[in-house]
């Protein structure tokens, strides 16, 4: 385990997306967060090796492949955590939209998307996740989304006791208020950071992507915000600030109890 930290440098790596071509992604990838070094954690898109719904042409890698272990070698030479997520076989032979937060000795968490976009297709590509994954980094607990799963509230419910709330994605252009406005307000009733990193540029499938990666603290007041241009922003999380908020507004402990039926 790491040394704790009570302020997180998080660096929001917004990327324009090479079609279908996982190594050149790698290779930009990496020169982005060049851009930002002493980051505690690097958050990348969804399916930043492909694009979304990139793989359908191709062949999907495997879990233990060329981006795994990529992401270990860049977790081990930035001395830093990164997360993001890809597409890939996972092991029962599965095709997943899998996020992976890998941390520098190699350890990796991971979290299978369980809100499929059925609207575009993504649900007849992979098989659904069913747990919600907390990663601990540094002290810290980070909850691991993706994308879609930002619109359903009940799922991302702070019953987990996180401290950061992740998303990353390829949202679209036309649906962009949307984004600002459901970060806000997971960040709001879950009294969280909630950080969301989003695409930019046209992919293979002629969809746009607006950008807009943010970063948002526990009353709904916004850190950093990108605009539609390829960037990499470092911004610092407060725990201390978020556990002062906490306890002069203990919200969360009002909250209704419940389960998901999965």
């Amino acid at each position: 385990m790491s040394d704790s930290t009570n302020v997180l440098r998080t660096a929001l790596v917004q990327a324009e997306l090479r079609w279908q071509d996982p190594e050149a992604n790698r290779t930009h990838l990496s020169r982005l967060m060049d851009r930002a070094p002493g980051a505690d954690l690097y958050v990348l898109p969804e399916t930043f090796t492909t694009g979304f719904l990139g793989d359908v042409e191709g062949e999907t890698e495997p879990f233990d492949g060329p981006t795994l272990r990529w992401l270990r070698e860049q977790a081990t030479a930035r001395s830093a955590a990164i997360a993001g997520s890809i597409a890939l076989i996972d092991e029962q032979g599965l095709r997943r939209n899998r996020m992976v937060f890998v941390r520098p000795d190699g350890a990796a968490t991971c979290y299978d998307k369980r809100h499929l976009f059925a609207y575009g297709g993504e649900g007849e590509r992979y098989s659904a996740g069913t747990k919600p994954v907390v990663a601990e980094w540094r002290g810290w607990r980070i909850d691991l989304q993706i994308c879609y799963d930002l619109r359903f509230p009940a799922w991302c419910r702070n019953t987990r006791d996180y401290d950061l709330q992740l998303f990353v994605a390829n949202w679209p252009s036309p649906r962009v208020e949307a984004w600002r406005l459901l970060l806000r307000a997971r960040a709001v009733e879950n009294q969280a950071f909630v950080v969301g990193v989003n695409c930019t540029g046209v992919d293979g499938n002629a969809v746009t992507y607006p950008g807009r990666s943010s970063a948002w603290d526990g009353v709904g007041d916004c850190l950093a915000e990108l605009d539609d241009q390829e960037a990499v922003h470092m911004v610092e999380l407060d725990r201390d600030a978020l556990r002062a908020l906490r306890e002069k507004l203990p919200f969360l402990g009002d909250a209704d109890r419940f389960e998901i039926d999965l």
